[in-house]
């Protein structure tokens, strides 16, 4: 699987709890990825998830609808 990492990046770096980070790892491993792209590709999902809902209420208001 191709790495999510380009052009332009920045490092990131936090600290989170040990059982956390197992989780991460399985999901992660269940997919075929790194921690790395597993997290990036979860944040990238959730970004566009609140973009898309903040469109759909704009489209909504635009339009009237309730």
């Amino acid at each position: 699987m191709a790495t999510l990492i380009g052009m332009g990046t920045s490092v990131l770096s936090l600290r989170i709890d040990g059982e956390l980070l197992e989780r991460l790892r399985h999901h992660a491993a269940k997919r075929g990825m790194s921690v790395q792209d597993y997290v990036v590709r979860t944040l990238i999902r959730d970004d566009f998830d609140e973009r898309f809902s903040a469109a759909v209420e704009e489209t909504e208001r635009f339009y009237g609808v309730t």
